[in-house]
């Protein structure tokens, strides 16, 4: 008697970019994919409020990152990716903003590729489109800047050493760009005192964002010089972005947020 063994097809990989906070700022797309997985692998920049559209019926697993606290190592999560399509399981890989924006995205993607399994990409709303344009703050203005530039202030060795000299300040300050800087908290003396000392003048308006998109926004005005005495008289906390640049001139203009009558925003001009 013959015997027929069928091999079990391996599942999908789907990355999601969630956006910065606001679930209304979801694609339908990322609804639908999140909504259909049998197992979410899930950041720490992914809503509560965006949480909740995940299915009762899924396998939910955190393996968010904050600094110095990472929940599961990155060769970790790519091995979970490959090991639970294999099973035949369709998985969403959320993450915050968009997962080609420094989110690692691509390395995962790569991982998934090279174990033979099928990966999709959902786009998301970056973190510096969404934030600034909750801030009322446009990155490109006609007139005041043509260009923006995203900028990650952490960028590490495989070691875990970071490598300063991969930030080309010379470059950002001579720029006219509008700069974004991604998860430079921690750096701001360092962003203050490189782009002055190249050039940029400390006049510059600057913002920082906290927690953009979300009920606990909160937006910082000052100037270059000032940038890192904003973030310690006024204790901002993670997740923030900093944006540099004459854009930020338009912020008073342009705060959209608080002229509709929402809570979500807290100007606080130094």
């Amino acid at each position: 008697m013959a015997i027929s063994c069928t091999k079990k097809r391996p599942g999908t990989v789907t990355i999601v970019g969630a956006g910065p906070g606001d679930p209304d700022l979801l694609t339908v797309k990322a609804v639908r994919t999140i909504t259909n997985a049998d197992v979410i692998l899930y950041d720490a920049l992914v809503s509560e409020e965006i949480q909740t559209y995940f299915p009762a019926s899924a396998d939910c697993i955190y393996v968010g990152k904050r600094k110095g606290r990472h929940a599961i190592p990155q060769q970790q999560i790519n091995q979970m990716l490959v090991d639970q399509a294999q099973m035949g399981l369709n998985v969403c890989r959320l993450k915050g903003g968009d997962p080609f924006v420094f989110g690692r995205g691509g390395e995962e993607a790569l991982a998934v590729r090279a174990a033979g399994i099928e990966v999709q990409i959902v786009p998301g709303i970056s973190a510096a489109n969404g934030c600034a344009a909750y801030a009322g703050i446009p990155l490109t203005h006609r007139g005041l800047t043509q260009g923006c530039t995203f900028v990650t202030a952490h960028t590490r060795a495989e070691s875990g050493v970071e490598i300063d000299s991969s930030v080309n300040w010379a470059s950002l300050a001579s720029s006219g760009n509008t700069l974004v800087f991604y998860m430079g908290l921690s750096r701001v003396d360092t962003i203050q005192n490189q782009l002055q000392k190249h050039g940029l003048s400390g006049a510059t308006p600057v913002a920082i964002i906290e927690r953009g998109c979300t009920e606990q926004q909160r937006v910082h005005v000052a100037q270059l010089a000032n940038l890192e005495a904003l973030v310690a008289t006024n204790e901002v906390a993670a997740p923030a972005l900093i944006v540099v640049g004459e854009v930020v001139s338009l912020h008073s203009q342009l705060n959209w947020l608080a002229e509709v009558g929402t809570n979500q925003v807290e100007q606080l001009t130094a």
